[in-house]
């Protein structure tokens, strides 16, 4: 392994001036700056960081936290994230909770083992109010930023977020302009931040325009396609009026519509149906989703934003970015007939 030392003996410099040089110190000349790092590249030396770390006190790596890779709206968030921290000159650990609490906890304890200068997180959400593992990081001031929407017992951290209200509330004024009065809501889990403001936005919709929220038309989705399968069964069988479908996300839209189709509905000709979050699986999709897109990208890069005034010492408001809708084949006007109610008759 080739050392300071080496480098040195062979530049005929002092191993201190090599050091400097390396780590462009003002009171080296460019010049010999450029000779070092160029014979240091010839001759394959390659920095130790665990040493640089107990002398720098900054390890240079980041802990990311997601619940898996397998979720398509983490893709450009961790792009994001890990394209800003190459850049900065950090390296970037990923952990999956694949949202179980007892795994989550046991991440960020290695992710902490490792030193890392600070967490991205996108939280396990649960109904309890404060959880031991956030109290701890908050209480040892590491430096976290929440991907996503902050809980009561995360609600401590900065967090990066889209505004879901918001976009819920444009997908259901949108399908009420197409003159549908009868829209189900296929929810998520009843833990998350995002399920509850995606779900008030369908209601403030509908309360603006003088209707209130029909239980009957209301079902637990979960968020995967088969849950959006299981989901669009359950409308089918129970006979349900509905002309339109808005679903938490786009994946459990995609599981409700590929049952519609496979069922011999038509799509937007029978029922409508809208998603949440704009993944290129609702994009590719053989009915093209209606959805409301979420800032992915962006939501990542204002992410290392708030971490790096964390590392400054300064502690940044959190971030609302906004989401737009975006109108597809999938959604049309509401047909005469209620062919849901229909199909059992």
């Amino acid at each position: 392994m080739i050392r300071l030392k080496d480098i040195a003996q062979r530049a005929g410099l002092s191993i201190m001036t090599v050091s400097k040089a390396l780590r462009d110190e003002p009171d080296v000349s460019a010049t010999t700056k450029t000779r070092i790092k160029l014979l240091a590249q010839q001759m394959g030396y390659v920095p130790d960081s665990t040493a640089q770390g107990l002398r720098t006190r900054r390890t240079k790596m980041f802990g990311l936290v997601i619940s898996s890779m397998t979720n398509p709206i983490y893709s450009r968030v961790v792009l994001a994230i890990e394209g800003r921290a190459y850049a900065l000159g950090y390296d970037v650990l990923l952990a999956h909770t694949l949202n179980i609490p007892e795994r989550e906890e046991a991440c960020l304890r290695r992710l902490l083992s490792r030193r890392v200068d600070g967490l991205f997180i996108s939280p396990v959400y649960r109904m309890a109010a404060e959880a031991p593992m956030y109290h701890e990081l908050f209480a040892r001031r590491i430096p976290t930023v929440l991907l996503g929407h902050a809980a009561p017992f995360c609600s401590q951290f900065v967090s990066v977020e889209s505004d879901d209200l918001l976009a819920s509330y444009a997908v259901t004024q949108h399908l009420l302009k197409l003159g549908h009065k009868r829209i189900a809501f296929l929810a998520g889990p009843l833990a998350t931040p995002w399920t509850q403001e995606r779900f008030e936005g369908y209601r403030r919709a509908l309360r603006e325009a003088g209707m209130e929220v029909d239980d009957r038309l209301v079902f637990q989705a979960g968020q995967t396609i088969d849950d959006g399968a299981k989901a669009a069964m359950q409308l089918i069988n129970e006979s349900s009026d509905a002309t339109a479908v808005q679903a938490v996300n786009d994946v459990i839209a995609v599981g409700c519509a590929e049952t519609l189709l496979s069922q011999g509905f038509k799509i937007p000709q029978d029922i409508s149906v809208a998603g949440f979050g704009n993944i290129l699986l609702g994009a590719h999709f053989r009915v093209p989703l209606t959805t409301a897109r979420q800032p992915k990208f962006r939501l990542g890069a204002a992410a290392v934003d708030a971490m790096l005034e964390l590392l400054r010492g300064h502690r940044p408001g959190s971030k609302r970015l906004p989401a737009e809708l975006i109108v597809r084949a999938s959604t049309g006007t509401s047909p005469a007939t209620h062919r849901l109610r229909q199909s059992k008759q």
